[in-house]
């Protein structure tokens, strides 16, 4: 029998802005760690899991701004059309925060198909946003990130999970 632990009424739990910058620099490295090319076509969408991650389970902290941030750091890390990954950010952010506002608790399942359709929205507005730039986009290149991104959304809850308030 698990014995839940109460905090004293003097004790409040701690700020999780440290946690929330150490999962953005992990993130960072993940994304641009060198891989050999086949395998680096498997690498899934760190920073937006992260992103989706800390504003569905810490909205008071992360929101808008801090997706419009971290896309543009993205933008910066991948050396994208500066803004393309920002834009992409702040619609899913904005879209999967507009659709849960009026849900209080959000279980493990809801999020994972809530992160799986703002990845889908992602690659969704990055392929108008490569199409409209005149760039060439690959169906084939982005449906493994697509799938990796999926599987990994487990493992960063889980890993998250006990961070969060």
């Amino acid at each position: 029998m698990l014995i839940a632990k109460k905090l004293p009424s003097n004790q409040q739990r701690k700020d999780p802005f440290v946690i929330i910058v150490i999962s953005i620099v992990i993130a960072s490295v993940l994304t641009v760690y060198p891989l050999s090319y086949p395998i680096a076509a498997w690498r899934p969408l760190f920073l937006l899991l992260v992103v989706l991650y800390w504003t569905l389970c810490q909205p008071t902290w992360c929101g808008v701004w801090f997706a419009f941030s971290i896309g543009l750091y993205t933008d910066l890390l991948l050396d994208a059309p500066l803004g393309m990954n920002a834009l992409s950010y702040v619609l899913v952010i904005f879209i999967t925060r507009y659709f849960i506002r009026e849900r209080r608790v959000l279980t493990f399942s809801n999020l994972w198909m809530i992160s799986v359709f703002a990845i889908l929205g992602h690659l969704l507005f990055i392929l108008i946003g490569q199409v409209m730039a005149n760039i060439n986009f690959s169906i084939t290149r982005h449906w493994q990130p697509l799938l990796t991104s999926v599987l990994f959304w487990p493992v960063l809850y889980y890993m998250l999970r006990r961070w969060r308030i």
